[in-house]
């Protein structure tokens, strides 16, 4: 039973939905277990088929193995990252290091990879399909960057290094969530809730609850949490406790400090990379992204930061006159800065968060982009309830196109609880095929929103709104793929600094009048929001671009300056303070995220040395925007379409560079990226 409900292929609706009414944590050690033995028995019937290799007894049944491995893991995703109680964390700390070691026998397989070299240095590849020609390329490319080339002894290294850094990855991200869980701010009376909106106030009453501190309020050591408190809150010494208290999650000297363990997953990723043949870990990473090597990512951080800094001493200046005038006598420190800003907003712009977020409510905004991907796309969402969820607070909707057919499903996970990972994320259950018939994607998008009191409607801020329309992109981008081979259509298998492209375009949408008339609704009246706060939200489009700009930057150039570092043994407090200081960094912003809770980075393999994706996808994004805006405006049928056949749908059955250009016509260009931030165009090249 335990296993079937784990590992058997997923059962209608739908084309097979997730059993998650079927499972328990303490099933899948015994399912990891038969799913690995199975998937072993499926290669090794690949790599002793005594037939000489082709595509079709090598690649096919290639693609069909660890189905029942992949289900279960589908499964374990969503616990680890959304139900991780301490029964999750101690399973997930003994089988770490046994997935490490499965995918590292696989990619070693001597036999299985002759096969694979064979097929794809034949003569006779000319005559497969180009997009089977691309699997070819994917998988030889995959097995010798995976170390299929070492000898024995450096395969066995190379296992034990892979297999340390799974221990080190599941440290790191279980020592953040306790910081988040453990650390929170204590708001003890009404002096301490001034300059505090109602919904602010709810909300940590309601986590005061929860954690049975009656009469008082609490704010989670959460971004979701912190980020409106920074904002709002008058207290400057409790702004400052608080912000101390989030910016150090992983880096407190306690049992949850995440330094050493940063320090050694460089070190040991460091030495992987020599192994396989790389100077550095970011050579390896980098090498069939778009930016193809470090310098060439390093070169367009570095094009940007000089006019982010800039606009950031504009910035400071204008909150420092602003605190001047309120007779204050301080120093714009980084616990000020959100708070300022807003007061900085509101004098130039007259623009108050507060006028805004009444009008931003979470439903709404999620049924903004519904529309906005019928108008794009022609999809039609209707919710059902006869699918089972993991937590109750999950929502599920069927997707289906103009002609009724089905798309696939979307999983919606919106609040934030304990044992879940904070942040925003998109997730694929199950990627779509047509290898064996026609097979519907299932994509979750997850979001951290505080609920508040019960009945009321969750209201969030711009960013979270444009957050939300972000996730929602990859959504998207998986909903429309249309590729036969399920290799080809994850889009995990994609360069990381082209997956991001569809999302940061996606976001732009979020800013068009035709949404904000139509989903920015008034939680009270129902009344769209007015004409005239849609023009000062548009005027104010470049407000804080500076700080939102050299915040992130930080973050992806220590990212890359770490990974360029090779074998040093570096302490991270440090290397985190010198290199900002070189780089300027202003002293009124921290990196966010700083090193010891930068999970993209130190949580998996995911984005080390590729932070600098979310710039490289951002600029792709709106030079791809501008031709919606060259040809007739952001809803053209006709562009969008484009978009879809020549991006969307072709997963990674072409080079990312050659599938923008079909798109575009041309390479990217970064002048409309620098016009929206509003920074300084004369020095784009």
């Amino acid at each position: 039973m335990k296993r079937r409900s784990l590992l058997a292929a997923w059962t209608e609706p739908y084309g097979g939905v997730p059993p998650f009414d079927k499972v328990r944590a303490d099933m899948f050690p015994s399912a990891f277990k038969d799913a690995m033995e199975e998937a072993c028995r499926e290669i090794a019937r690949i790599a002793d088929d005594p037939a000489p290799p082709t595509f079709e007894n090598t690649f096919v049944p290639l693609e069909d193995t660890r189905r029942a491995y992949r289900r279960a893991q589908s499964l374990w995703t969503v616990y680890t990252s959304t139900l991780n109680t301490e029964e999750v964390k101690a399973i997930d700390r003994e089988w770490a290091p046994k997935f490490a070691a499965f995918d590292d026998e696989i990619y070693q397989n001597i036999k299985l990879f002759e096969r694979i070299e064979v097929v794809y240095n034949s003569p006779n590849k000319v005559k497969l399909t180009p997009e089977q020609q691309r699997l070819a390329w994917f998988h030889h490319t995959q097995f010798v960057r995976q170390g299929a080339r070492l000898s024995a002894e450096q395969k066995r290294q190379l296992s034990e290094y892979n297999t340390e850094l799974a221990e080190c990855y599941t440290k790191f991200k279980q020592n953040v969530l306790a910081d988040e869980e453990n650390y929170y701010l204590v708001l003890e009376s009404q002096d301490d809730l001034k300059g505090l909106p109602q919904s602010v106030i709810n909300v940590a009453a309601a986590a005061a609850a929860q954690k049975g501190l009656k009469g008082k309020w609490v704010i989670q050591n959460t971004t979701a949490s912190m980020k409106p408190f920074l904002t709002y809150c008058d207290r400057r010494d409790l702004r400052e406790k608080g912000w101390r208290m989030w910016t150090t999650r992983g880096d407190k000297d306690d049992a949850y400090d995440n330094n050493v363990i940063c320090s050694e997953i460089l070190l040991l990723r460091a030495k992987r990379a020599k192994l396989l043949g790389y100077p550095t870990h970011a050579r390896w990473r980098l090498e069939n992204t778009m930016a193809k090597t470090p310098e060439k990512a390093m070169e367009l951080m570095r094009q940007v930061w000089p006019a982010a800094v800039a606009r950031v001493r504009e910035e400071v200046d204008d909150m420092q006159k602003i605190a001047d005038g309120e007779g204050v006598n301080i120093k714009i420190e980084p616990w000020d800065y959100r708070y300022y800003m807003e007061k900085v907003r509101k004098a130039k712009y007259d623009l108050d968060e507060h006028e805004i977020r009444p009008y931003l409510q979470m439903d709404k905004i999620r049924e903004g982009i519904c529309w906005v991907s019928n108008q794009m796309f022609g999809f039609n969402w209707s919710e059902v309830r006869n699918v089972p969820v993991s937590h109750q607070d999950i929502q599920v909707w069927k997707v289906t196109r103009s002609d009724d057919s089905l798309a696939g499903l979307w999983y919606f996970d919106p609040f934030e609880r304990e044992d879940k990972i904070s942040g925003a994320w998109m997730f694929t259950y199950r990627a779509q095929e047509k290898f064996k018939g026609s097979v519907t994607p299932i994509v979750s998008n997850t979001c951290n929103f505080v609920k508040g009191r019960s009945g009321e409607p969750v209201l969030v801020s711009w960013d979270n709104a444009k957050t939300m329309f972000h996730e929602f992109g990859h959504a998207i981008h998986v909903l429309n793929s249309d590729v036969n081979y399920p290799t080809l259509s994850d889009i995990e298998a994609m360069p990381r600094d082209f997956v991001e492209f569809p999302a940061e375009l996606n976001a732009i949408w979020m800013s068009t009048p035709e949404v904000l008339s139509q989903f920015a609704l008034h939680y009270q009246t129902g009344e769209s929001m007015p004409d005239e706060l849609v023009a000062k939200i548009q005027k104010a489009c470049t407000f804080n671009q500076g700080f939102e700009t050299v915040e992130y930057l930080a973050s992806a150039i220590i990212d890359m300056a770490l990974h360029l570092e090779g074998e040093k043994e570096l302490d991270m407090r440090t290397f985190e303070k010198e290199r900002l200081a070189a780089l300027g960094m202003p002293k009124e912003i921290v990196m966010f995220p700083r090193i010891p809770h930068f999970d993209h980075v130190f949580a998996s393999d995911g984005y080390a040395a590729g932070y600098y994706s979310y710039l490289w996808s951002e600029v792709l994004a709106h030079d791809a925007y501008k031709a919606w805006i060259e040809e007739g405006g952001p809803y053209k049928k006709q562009t969008a379409k484009r978009y879809r056949d020549t991006i969307l749908s072709r997963g990674n059955t072409l080079d990312a560079a050659e599938a923008y250009r079909n798109f575009r016509g041309r390479d990217p260009s970064i002048v409309p990226y620098l016009e929206y931030k509003g920074f300084p165009t004369t020095t784009a090249t």
